[in-house]
């Protein structure tokens, strides 16, 4: 497995608002800057599916392959490879932490990696602290 990227935010915003953002997939663009548009094929369930679009990218369909009161995995296949991208959410007194691990697996991880692997790594804190501001209406505690 390679690990691609992590972040991490303190948001003010409470769990539920998190997952809320994460559960309406159409909106993802507006703090997810590379993604075109998602679609989910049903509901925001473990083992639901749908397609995302990033920018300038192909299709990519995805799969929640976890969801809890905490925790959001969701993979990506791609040719040879999966892209898992791994959300959990800790509940503190005025918040929330966030955190996002990427990481890649497969036979031609090691190819998708030099291909998608810095995008991610670049955007990954930046679409998470956008996460949160939507969350909370504005701003983001220190990190």
């Amino acid at each position: 497995m390679i690990a691609i990227a992590s972040a991490h935010v303190v948001a003010t915003a409470s769990p539920s608002a998190i997952f809320d953002r994460w559960a309406d997939v159409a909106t993802w663009p507006q703090w997810n800057a590379d993604t075109e548009w998602v679609r989910l094929d049903g509901a925001f369930t473990q083992g639901g599916t749908g397609v995302l679009k990033p920018e300038g990218g192909p299709k990519v369909k995805f799969v929640i392959e976890k969801l809890t009161e905490t925790d959001f995995v969701d993979v990506s296949r791609l040719m040879g490879a999966r892209l898992t991208f791994s959300h959990v959410v800790t509940p503190i007194t005025d918040g929330c932490l966030v955190d996002v691990a990427i990481t890649m697996s497969g036979p031609l991880a090691w190819l998708w990696n030099r291909i998608l692997g810095k995008g991610l790594a670049a955007s990954v804190q930046p679409d998470l602290e956008a996460l949160a501001r939507a969350a909370q209406g504005g701003h983001t505690l220190a990190q």
